[in-house]
């Protein structure tokens, strides 16, 4: 890469739309650029880092047996519909129809394709198991793209599908894809943890997530490192109370004006949270229903919907909210409602509780269970910061995590709905058992940098690095240092290096502050010292400079990276 012809650019002040340090570094270093919310450019040097990425990716699902392909990105709707997935993705699927009226989607993930793909090749039982991947593009209507490349609407994906005969292999499968995850992101030097996630749309036995380890994550992760728990905040399991052993009393209205929330209604009674139920209305499928948590605590929705059994969950407007509880928003409450009512399991262990009286400035204190019907209760809360869950051992923390890599046991779901069957060794027709495993490249770009930056500059990890060595040559006009640098140029360049020569006419102070934003991982300067037989060699990681005779430049460089 030669700066003075090659497309280069880099700019000086932060970007004013990128809310992350990532989509900032990566924006003004020139490797990416934004062209609407949640699309982005894939520019030179991005391309570089992105590539690199790719491969270890593919390497790994080489090693782990698997098979590569590419699927289209544009699909019939009807695909979606035969599996069951179509209602499931909503407005997040982007939706066309061709010339003659024929509706199609673009493809939000592949399983439903790998699936018939896998039925022209599988007839028996000694055609198993099958892996299978791909990187393709992928298109999702996100509701609010984000933090440059980790929240996108069009992003490539290497997703991965593996086909056995029973749940035994299928452990196997799982197990070599997992490995395959864990050393594909241990060469990037990502500092990543795995961590238990909700099935969600994809459905299926069990699904993990690997997280970088990231303050702008916008997962949380529960953690217990003693004993080795970890899951996202959306399932962890949250501790079930015993039952209160107070004497229930009766119900009594008591005027509230104007006391909306909980803040509100713990200062009018001089109460703590604990003692109060939230009523929230929610249309579940579009059919409103009301979910009951503590006042100190908040829901799950991911928990709520498989409690309710619905696909989509989202907060009723204010019209919904009046309709059925025929009070203004903010008096909601369990009593008297005529829609399905969910509670927590906190909620069926209270006593005595303080409730939304369902009528304008009025709540009901003295509250229990024999006051109104619960259509199912369960665990639809998120758990608090230094509880204990069921399964962790110990009181858990949190972290924040970018989820750059899940996998999913999907069993016989989507074998099922796409007929995709084996014949076995009794001549019995069987489903195929599958599981799917996604990385996101770019996701992994992102979290990348913002593990790995400061000031102002990227500090690459040598596998990804776009640029392993970048010459600087502090004087174009100067004919001995522009000679030296083509030399070390050509000679980098038959070593297999990616290797930058920047001979552009700028200031020095101009290029060695571009070298550090674009976090070029080695920098040769050929200056003033060319003139002794000398050049400097700097580690972007290092504030030390090392000065070398010209003629052991390659030498020690191939050594500094470890070629």
């Amino acid at each position: 890469m030669r700066l003075s012809r090659d497309f280069f650019y880099t700019l000086r002040e932060d970007v004013r739309d990128e809310d992350s340090a990532s989509g900032n570094l990566l924006t003004r270093a020139g490797m990416i650029r934004r062209v609407a919310a949640g699309v982005y450019m894939m520019l030179p040097l991005g391309l570089r880092a992105m590539e690199k990425i790719e491969a270890i990716i593919r390497e790994e699902m080489v090693r782990a047996g698997s098979v590569e392909l590419r699927m289209p990105a544009l699909i019939p709707e009807d695909v979606y519909i035969a599996s069951g997935r179509r209602e499931a993705f909503g407005a997040s699927m982007f939706a066309l129809r061709d010339r003659g009226g024929r509706p199609f989607v673009l493809g939000p993930t592949h399983e439903e394709l790998f699936a018939v793909a896998a039925r022209q090749a599988i007839h028996s039982y000694k055609d198993l198991p099958l892996s299978l991947f791909q990187f393709q593009t992928k298109y999702r209507d996100e509701p609010r793209p984000r933090f440059g490349l980790i929240r996108v609407r069009e992003f490539v994906m290497k997703d991965a599908y593996s086909f056995d005969l029973d749940l035994e292999g299928l452990g196997r499968s799982y197990q070599a894809m997992f490995d395959a995850y864990k050393r594909a992101f241990d060469r990037m030097e990502i500092d990543y943890a795995i961590v238990t996630a909700d099935t969600g749309a994809m459905g299926g036995l069990l699904s993990e997530e690997f997280q970088a380890l990231c303050p702008i994550g916008e997962d949380i992760l529960v953690m217990n490192e003693e004993t080795g728990y970890a899951a996202n905040l959306e399932v962890a399991a949250c501790p079930r109370p015993e039952p209160s052993s107070e004497e229930h009393r009766a119900p009594r209205k008591v005027p509230t004006p104007g006391q909306k929330t909980i803040e509100d209604v713990t200062r009018f009674f001089g109460e703590t949270a604990e003692r109060f139920v939230k009523t929230l209305i929610y249309l579940a499928d579009g059919r409103p229903a009301a979910f009951l948590v503590r006042g100190d605590h908040e829901i799950s929705e991911v928990k709520a919907m498989k409690l309710a059994g619905c696909h989509e969950l989202e907060m009723a407007p204010p019209e919904v909210v009046e309709e059925v509880t025929r009070a203004p928003v903010g008096f909601a409450g369990p009593i008297g409602l005529e829609i399905p009512v969910y509670a927590d399991y906190s909620i069926m262990a209270m006593a005595n509780m303080i409730t939304g009286g369902n009528e304008a400035d009025m709540h009901i204190v003295d509250v229990n269970l024999e006051d109104f019907s619960v259509t199912a209760s369960g665990d639809i809360r998120q758990i608090h910061e230094g509880e204990t869950t069921p399964e962790s051992g110990g009181p858990v923390h949190f972290r924040r995590g970018i989820e750059i890599g899940n996998t999913f046991k999907l069993g016989e779901k989507y074998s099922m709905a796409m007929d995709l069957f084996y014949t076995d060794s009794d001549n019995q027709r069987r489903p195929v058992v599958m599981g799917s495993y996604g990385i996101g490249p770019g996701r992994c770009l992102a979290a990348i940098v913002e593990q790995n930056h400061a000031d102002g500059r990227i500090f690459w990890p040598r596998a990804v690095a776009p640029i392993e060595v970048a010459i600087v040559v502090v004087s174009t006009k100067n004919e001995t240092q522009v000679a030296v640098a083509e030399g070390l140029y050509e000679s980098f360049q038959q070593a297999g290096y990616d290797v930058l020569l920047d001979d552009r006419d700028e200031r020095a102070g101009i290029k060695f502050n571009d070298m550090d934003l674009i976090g070029a991982w080695l920098r040769v300067t050929v200056g003033r010292g060319v003139a002794e037989g000398k050049v400097e060699l700097k580690l972007a990681s290092s504030d030390e400079v090392e000065e070398v005779a010209i003629a052991d430049a390659p030498a020690r460089v191939a050594e500094l990276l470890g070629r």
